[in-house]
Parts: structure tokens; C-alpha cells; sequence
């Protein structure tokens, strides 16, 4: 019986993906690799960029890029896998994830929408533009249980993939 592990999605299957993994032996997350190369763009270049051009600002100029790992997870109902970056990345090379950290639920994991591709959503807000390169490490998964409430209501099932649990 699978407890909780990676795979491959099926449009990663022939481009040679690896399973993530944990570094040493006393590591709790497994590190993530980029599926593709991919270039997260430098906020304020871009800023710059549209006040020269004398264009107006919206949020889709400053959107967050998704860099693909060509991974799903599976794992029990009451688990999650809690994605977070490496450490080095802010320090370095001045990315971050959009969103903190991400969440993984059990029920993404073959979702129909996308199979439970696993991304990592990154701003630069450094000056120049960052190109992560297919099979660099971007982030690390630690798979985690989690609780739940006296008297929890949730019995909404998950109707899409990424960002989507049917609700707003």
C-alpha cells in the first residue's frame, strides 16, 4: 500500500524528470527540481520598463511565475505536503515564493485539470532577471499531517487544480 511519495505526470514522462528527493539523511523536505527553463523577471525592471514606455501598471505586469516541476504527490487524507523555498534563493539570487508557501491537499494529487502538477509561484524583486535551468534545485516539499476542528463543515469536493479548491 502507497502511504505517500512523487511521480511524474504524464506530460513529463519522456523528458527525463527527477523524483524529488531529501539531501542528507536528517533533511525533512525533498528538493524539487525545475521541469523546464524558465526566466523570473526583475519586478523593478519591469516596473521601469512600463513608466518609461509611459504604459499604465496593472497587477498582470507584476505577476508571479510558475515554474513547473513535472511533479504530483500522493498521501493520506489528512496530510499535506508544505512547499517551500530554498533557503538560498532570497539571499542569492533575490527570489521568493509569491505566496509564502504553498499547500499541497491530498485531493490535488490526479485532479482533472491539470494531474496535480506540482509549481512553484516566484517574484524576483531583484534588479536583473534570474533563468533557473531545467533540473536546478527551486524549493523543498515536507510532507505534514494537519488537524481538524470540533465540528468541521468542509464537504466540498475539489473541482480544479492549481488555486482552485471551489470556493472563492
Amino acid at each position: 500500500m502507497k502511504r505517500r511519495g512523487f511521480e511524474v505526470v504524464a506530460a513529463y514522462k519522456e523528458q527525463a524528470i527527477n523524483l524529488p528527493r531529501r539531501a542528507t539523511k536528517n533533511a525533512a523536505g525533498y528538493d524539487f527540481e525545475a521541469a523546464a527553463d524558465i526566466v523570473i523577471p526583475a519586478v523593478w525592471k519591469q516596473v521601469i520598463q512600463h513608466f518609461t514606455k509611459g504604459e499604465e501598471m496593472t497587477e498582470k505586469v507584476l505577476k508571479p511565475v510558475l515554474v513547473p516541476t513535472g511533479i504530483k504527490a500522493y498521501m493520506a487524507a489528512d496530510e499535506y505536503l508544505q512547499l517551500a523555498n530554498r533557503s538560498s534563493n532570497p539571499l542569492k539570487r533575490f527570489i521568493t515564493l509569491s505566496n509564502g508557501i504553498g499547500v499541497i491537499d491530498s485531493d490535488y494529487y490526479n485532479n482533472p485539470d491539470n494531474e496535480g502538477h506540482i509549481m512553484f509561484q516566484f517574484s524576483n524583486f531583484g534588479l536583473t532577471d534570474v533563468t533557473i535551468k531545467k533540473g536546478e534545485r527551486i524549493g523543498q516539499g515536507i510532507f505534514l499531517p494537519f488537524l481538524k476542528a470540533d465540528n468541521d463543515q468542509a464537504d466540498t469536493e475539489r473541482t480544479g487544480g492549481f488555486g482552485s479548491s471551489g470556493k472563492q
